[in-house]
């Protein structure tokens, strides 16, 4: 089978995760799979060699007069690769790849439907006449595909929650304390959010708690800025990114995550995978990440996320409760052999088509 994945930008986050690992499990199935995105970004230097590399010179972000190159791109690419299948992630690619591209042969999965709903939706009519261009449109989180049925877009939708590599496994080995050089003692906490630093992250809401809780032991460290913020708690440490960042929810305690809208976040799901409570953003499908394992916020309501983090800290019967539950709810719904067979599902059905 000939799987081609398209992709808006090479920059890591989570959609490209799932790029990622999904092109990897094909490999490993004997499919010849392709990869393209823009020209620059992290993704390509963590992908498999095998993979082939497609590198779009004017793809970008925004929308302008370049994107008439990217679609005569996309159009040589058709004629080129003649894919059995292929897999568009992010909004701007999937409404340029369903101009170009079979609709038959195409499955585009949205990743975070509320990023369109709520941010940009002045590209929504756009997904409304675009619904019948693909053969199946995939929600990743039931949020995702509870709202866009409520915009009509509700033929060949489909459910396929995000999924991870289990890296928990070999990141146990080590005992090396990976924050050690920050703490002030072995009894310090460590508040961890992984995440761009983009606005509806909410690294202000990450900041303020801090500002609350700076009398005591925790440190709050982000991971994922490119840039350095010099207005900042003493106890907010910013460590830039990270191309294994998951590991670093080995010495961590709580994780968290403070954003306006959210898919299904891949990086609570390496959370869950490193049995870490989490605390999240009452968004998106946060809510199906937390189960008796965590607890539902909102982000402006500091003095209760203040008092929940407390509590967790405070009582190490919940605590562990709380960390044993998150490692279940991966190994049973989030790690990468639940997605990548849903997946196989459709790109064995599409190919036969």
């Amino acid at each position: 089978m000939r799987i081609l994945h398209v992709i808006t930008l090479a920059e890591l986050g989570g959609a490209q995760s799932v790029v990622i690992n999904l092109a990897e499990r094909s490999l490993q199935d004997g499919d010849e799979v392709f990869v393209a995105s823009s020209e620059h970004g992290e993704m390509w230097e963590v992908l498999n060699p095998e993979i082939h590399q497609i590198k779009i010179k004017k793809l970008k972000h925004s929308v302008g007069f370049d994107d008439i190159l990217v679609l005569r791109e996309l159009f040589s690419l058709r004629n080129k690769i003649k894919p059995d299948v292929i897999h568009l992630h992010s909004s701007k690619i999937g409404i340029l790849g369903r101009l170009v591209f079979p609709a038959a042969k195409i499955i585009y999965t949205i990743h975070g439907f509320d990023s369109i709903r709520l941010r940009y939706r002045k590209f929504l009519p756009l997904e409304k006449i675009l619904k019948s261009r693909c053969k199946a449109i995939v929600g990743v989180s039931n949020y995702d595909v509870e709202n866009l049925k409520l915009e009509g877009i509700t033929k060949n939708v489909h459910v396929i929650q995000n999924g991870i590599k289990d890296f928990a496994k070999n990141n146990f080995v080590s005992k090396d304390d990976l924050f050690s050089d920050l703490k002030k003692d072995q009894n310090t906490k460590i508040v961890l959010s992984i995440s761009r630093l983009a606005p509806p992250k909410r690294f202000d809401v990450f900041c303020a708690l801090a500002e609350r809780m700076i009398e005591e032991n925790i440190l709050f460290v982000w991971i994922g800025n490119k840039t350095e913020e010099k207005n900042r708690p003493k106890n907010v440490i910013l460590l830039g990114e990270k191309k294994d960042a998951s590991k670093y929810y080995k010495n961590a305690d709580i994780a968290v995550l403070f954003s306006n809208y959210e898919g299904l976040p891949m990086s609570l799901i390496e959370a869950l995978c490193f049995s870490k409570p989490i605390i999240a953003s009452n968004v998106g499908g946060n809510s199906e990440l937390i189960d008796g394992n965590g607890a539902l916020v909102f982000n402006n309501d500091l003095q209760e996320i203040q008092k929940t983090i407390t509590f967790m800290l405070s009582n190490q019967n919940i605590y562990d409760k709380f960390a044993k539950q998150s490692r279940k709810i991966f190994e049973d719904l989030f790690n990468v052999e639940v997605m990548y067979n849903k997946y196989r599902e459709l790109y064995s059905f599409i190919a036969k088509k």
